[in-house]
Order: structure tokens, then C-alpha cells, then sequence
């Protein structure tokens, strides 16, 4: 493709930035001057294509194709919003549309303060993350008008789950929504978050990219649950950058049910002595979906553990990526990392491409990680059916307990039974009664 195409694929986009600037969140808490170079860096770079190390086995083509425009402020249907929210009214909750906060704040719980693009301070504006991004990271960056700021005080134990509902309304046209988040849990904290991502009715198309920063004091613990719940029609290309101090202890446990092309891009740097983190996630796919995890976790001190369990389902003709990524850096010294992906694949074209790796610089560590594809056990199919239970129920019965490993390890009841019933949707399962 020429300069001159690229430049006129992007010029609702470039419309849109200049109609950003005579905004107050244009400049509000001194964010202009980062919008500008991130949307000069996305001008000049453009998306990344397969030729990119990081993006060889996913084709944002389908992305790129799109003439984005900025999206509209919208409101969504009460009812649909209820209906959306995994916890109901039993929690924190906070609504966002096309990526902006929608209708009042919610009743704070005592030692946990909020800031958006209002009252933003700089330091809201620029998360402490790694070096480098990608073009969606710079157009999260260049264009996000709304962003949800989370402050949890010292040795604040907040016991009502906090609750992000993302809701995408799609306009005519291909649309991008960049939500922001940022959550800072203070020294002996503690809070538990749920996000949801959802799409209103219609079949309009969207890019969703949203971008999280989690920064742990020592001491503190937060425990996320993300749930992806989009149409087949839209684009989710998430990133979320994760710090902890000493001692602290951050789990993170992903869900995609949906999208046509879903990427999930989690970074986390273990930079205090003895803290500890989870990364573990479930992808299930199925028509002609696109699902690709990228996770980076960095052992940059001693005396860390750290886990990671991905599971992945595939059906249809759908496909996924897996690439895990585990550096010990030469002070990790009794690193403990232990990593490992696998799939089920219930169909001879759904395919994955999976890659973990570990980079160790230190010589005092007990690191692991594996991966494993295949079909469903057919010695397990026997067993079954041999005790009179019929070939779909007992497969049915496999594979639920394949997603529960992952599920089960979510804290939250109602959370982990709407993600199930998700899960049984997409992939047309019987209910199992739960316990």
C-alpha cells in the first residue's frame, strides 16, 4: 500500500484529531504534548502487519481496511446496561460508553477516591509503563477523552468489588473507542475489579482499544477479572500494564467470548522483592474469530514467584496465538515462574500457533513452562460412555471441566457463572448444574 493510500485510509482519523484539539480533554492535565507525538508516531508507522515479529501470526488487514472516526458520545438503554452488569448491584460500579463515563459516580466506599478527565492530574495521564507500544497503544494515547482513575488508600481493605462496565454503542460508520484506566492500590491495600466489554444492539462495526494501568504499592493485592464479551463483527486490541511493589500480589484472570479479531497485550514487571503474580485467562473461539494473548511478565527482583495458566477452545474455523514470555533478569535471583497454555481444538480447521519462552540471566531459579493441542481424550470419551452416559453429554461434560480449571479460579460466583454460561453459548454446550 502507498504513502498516499495509507494517508487517506486514515484521514477520518486525522479529522477527528484536529477536531479533539479545540476540546478541554485535548490538553486537560498537560496531555497534549504526549497526544501529538503518539498520533505522529501512528501517522508515520501506520498498523503492524505479519511482517511485525509480534504480529506474524495475526492480520489486523481487517482493521486497517476500516476508515475510523472518533466515537461520538453515546448513551445506552438502562435495561441493556442491567443486564450487562456480571455482579448486578452488588458492587462498586462504574458505566462507561464509547468509552466515556456515563451518568453519575457511584457511592464511594470508604478509602477509594475517583478522578476522570475533569480533575485529572498529570501523573493520571501518563501511567508509569515500559518503554515501547504499538499503534494502538498511540491511539489510545492520541485519542482517549474520558479516563477512569482509581485511587485505593493505605491499608484500605475494600470489601464490595469495584465493577468497570464498557459499553461500545456502534454509529454508521467503523468507529474507535479508547477507554482508559487507571487503578492504584496503595501499601496494604486491598480491592477486587471486574470489567466487562460489551456492545449495544446493532451490527455496526467498532475498534476498541482500550489500555489499563495497574501500579501496586507494597503489601497491597488486587485481584482483576476482565470479561470480553463483544459482538463477532467488532475489534478488541487490548493492552494492560501491571507494576507491583514488595510484597504485594496482583492475579489478573482473563475471558474472551467474543470478537472478530480479540488480542489481549499484558505486560507486568515484578519490581519488589518477594511480590506475586497470576496471569491466567481462557479464550474460547468459534466461526472464523481471531484470538491472540501476548504476555510479558518481568522477574526484575529476588524471591518472586509467578503463574500463568492459559486455556484456549477453539471450534469452527477459528483460530488463536499464544506467546508467553517470561524474562529473569540477573538480580531475580530465586525466581520461581511457572508457565503453560494449551488448547482444545473440537474441529479438524480451527488452528493455534503458540510460543512460550523464557530468557533467564540469573542462575538461582526454578522456571517452567509447556504448552499442549490437541482433541478432546478419547479414553476419557470411552470411559464415559461405557457408564451409560451418552457421547454428547460426556463430551459436554469434558469440556466444561477443561474451562472450569481456568474459571474456577475466579473469587466472584456471579462472575464465574455468567462467564460460564458465555462460554456454553458460544459453544452451544448443555448446562451443567452448579454446585
Amino acid at each position: 500500500m502507498s504513502t498516499t493510500q495509507v494517508a487517506e485510509r486514515h484521514a477520518s482519523l486525522a479529522a477527528g484529531f484536529e477536531e479533539l484539539k479545540g476540546r478541554p480533554a485535548f490538553s486537560a492535565g498537560g496531555a497534549s504534548e504526549g497526544r501529538i507525538a503518539a498520533f505522529e508516531r501512528f501517522s508515520r508507522q501506520g498498523f503492524p502487519t505479519t511482517r511485525d515479529e509480534e504480529w506474524r501470526f495475526t492480520n489486523v488487514a481487517p482493521i486497517a481496511e476500516l476508515r475510523l472516526s472518533p466515537a461520538p458520545e453515546a448513551k445506552a438503554d438502562s435495561t441493556l446496561v442491567a443486564g450487562l452488569l456480571p455482579l448486578g448491584q452488588d458492587a462498586v460500579t462504574f458505566v462507561l460508553v464509547n468509552g466515556r463515563l456515563s451518568g453519575p459516580l457511584p457511592r464511594l466506599p470508604r478509602g477509594v477516591a475517583v478522578r476522570t478527565i475533569a480533575n485529572a492530574e498529570a501523573g493520571d495521564l501518563l501511567p508509569a509503563r515500559p518503554e515501547g507500544g504499538t499503534a494502538f497503544t498511540d491511539l489510545n494515547t492520541a485519542f482517549f477523552e474520558d479516563l477512569l482513575v482509581i485511587d485505593i488508600a493505605p491499608k484500605a481493605v475494600i470489601e464490595r468489588p469495584i465493577q468497570i462496565l464498557h459499553v461500545t454503542v456502534p454509529g454508521a460508520d467503523p468507529l474507535l473507542v479508547a477507554p482508559r484506566i487507571v487503578v492504584r492500590a496503595g501499601e496494604a491495600s486491598q480491592a477486587m475489579l471486574v470489567e466487562t466489554y460489551a456492545d449495544a444492539a446493532g451490527d455496526g462495526v467498532a475498534l476498541v482499544a482500550p489500555a489499563v494501568d495497574v501500579e501496586l504499592a507494597p503489601a497491597a493485592f488486587v485481584d482483576h477479572v476482565k470479561l470480553q464479551r463483544q459482538n463477532n463483527r467488532s475489534f478488541h486490541i487490548a493492552t494492560m500494564f501491571v507494576r507491583t511493589g514488595r510484597s504485594s500480589t496482583f492475579t489478573s484472570h482473563a475471558v474472551t467470548v467474543g470478537g472478530r479479531i480479540a488480542r489481549n497485550d499484558i505486560v507486568a514487571v515484578l519490581d519488589g522483592e518477594g511480590t506475586e503474580v497470576t496471569l491466567n485467562g481462557l479464550y474460547v473461539g468459534a466461526g472464523d474469530m481471531l484470538v491472540d494473548t501476548h504476555t510479558t511478565i518481568n522477574h526484575v527482583q529476588p524471591h518472586c514467584p509467578s503463574h500463568e495458566v492459559y486455556k484456549g477452545i477453539l471450534t469452527g474455523r477459528s483460530r488463536a496465538v499464544f506467546n508467553g514470555k517470561i524474562f529473569v533478569h540477573p538480580e531475580a535471583q530465586k525466581t520461581d515462574a511457572k508457565q503453560t497454555n494449551k488448547a482444545l481444538l473440537l474441529s479438524d480447521e480451527a488452528q493455534i500457533n503458540t510460543k512460550p519462552q523464557l530468557e533467564i540471566f540469573a542462575d538461582d531459579v526454578k522456571c517452567t513452562h509447556g504448552a499442549a493441542i490437541g482433541q478432546l481424550d478419547t479414553d476419557a470419551l470411552f470411559y464415559l460412555k461405557a457408564r451409560g452416559i451418552p457421547e454428547r453429554h460426556a463430551r459436554n461434560m469434558l469440556i466444561h471441566a477443561f474451562a472450569s480449571d481456568v474459571l474456577n479460579g475466579i473469587r466472584l460466583d456471579p462472575v464465574r457463572r455468567t462467564t460460564m454460561a458465555l462460554v456454553e453459548g458460544m459453544l452451544e454446550l448443555e448446562a451443567l448444574e452448579q454446585e
